[in-house]
């Protein structure tokens, strides 16, 4: 019996720590989550590979999708011509905001930057430019319930 049980909480084990998965092996991830009525919307992307998921405001919505070359390019060049990696973050305390991040794992953008606490006032324009290229990525290709 002991055998048996030892053998379902592995599986179980083995299971849990798969679906996590999709949340750590990525390039480059977007996510936004907070508020007063929490949100979390997260896009992950490997590759031309993209995970979108969302929840929040009485929704609940998983998508894979595959993202372009072309998309993956304007993207990255987005991020160069906003200068990604100089902008700065402000250390102010925001409470109960809706708060970015992303996070670039490889190439000359690699960084990771968010709003949780602002972004420096000279910088607010290049960080708008920035987020705006991911939604519009995720309103390209996700179908919205």
């Amino acid at each position: 019996m002991k055998r048996i049980l030892g053998i379902l909480f592995a599986i179980i084990v083995l299971v849990s720590c798969n679906s996590q998965k999709v949340y750590s092996d990525f390039d480059i991830s977007y996510s936004k989550s907070g508020g007063f009525a929490p949100i979390y919307e997260n896009l992950l992307i490997k590759g031309n590979n993209a995970h979108y998921s969302f929840e929040g405001q009485g929704k609940k919505l998983k998508q894979d999708f595959k993202i372009s070359d072309e998309d993956l390019k304007r993207l990255d060049n987005t991020l160069s011509q906003n200068n990604f990696r100089r902008i700065e973050e402000d250390r102010k305390k925001i409470y109960d905001n809706i708060a970015t991040s992303i996070n670039v794992k490889s190439g000359s953008n690699e960084g990771s930057k968010t709003d949780a606490s602002s972004i420096m006032p000279n910088f607010k324009t290049n960080w708008t430019n920035i987020t705006n290229a991911f939604q519009e990525i995720i309103n390209n290709n996700v179908k919205k319930q």
